[in-house]
């Protein structure tokens, strides 16, 4: 990497502005997630979505199921929005490690795969919910915020 481009990146860091926690639903801060795909297209996509939602906040991201692990024991994120198929690791051997690790933590599969052996498997995992990725990309913000709002609903 070219000093220059360092240079660039460090002066779009420091130009960047955090936004503010706003209160959503009897909540004082942003709720964090980690997104897991191995697609950095899917990822770069998905880190834009939560972050024009007010109410939510990306702390990381990975792209394989091992990745998943060690970032979400390090960061403890709220929620957990996790692909099917990925190298290294896949969604659903993570889902359990993760499961066993943080069992309170909601994880979503979000997947092009969705058919009945998937859904029982995910069931078996211990995943919270389960997303295609053919539906309207807001039918995953709406899982979302049903798992981490339950109180508030």
């Amino acid at each position: 990497m070219s000093l220059g481009m360092v240079a660039k990146i460090t002066s779009l860091d420091a130009t960047r502005k955090r936004r503010p926690h706003r209160r959503w639903q009897g909540s004082t801060m942003a709720k964090t997630i980690l997104i897991v795909d191995d697609s950095a297209y899917v990822r770069r996509g998905l880190c834009e979505l939560f972050k024009r939602e007010s109410d939510f906040e990306v702390c990381g991201e990975a792209e394989n199921g091992k990745e998943a692990i060690d970032k979400a024991l390090a960061l403890h994120p709220d929620l957990i929005v996790l692909d099917l198929s990925m190298p290294v690791m896949n969604g659903l051997d993570a889902a359990r490690v993760l499961k066993d690790r943080m069992p309170s933590v909601p994880i979503i599969l979000f997947t092009l795969y969705v058919d009945s052996f998937v859904k029982e498997e995910a069931v078996h995992a211990g995943l919270s919910d389960l997303v295609s990725k053919s539906k309207h990309i807001s039918a995953l913000i709406a899982k979302a915020r049903g798992l981490l709002y339950r109180e508030a609903a």
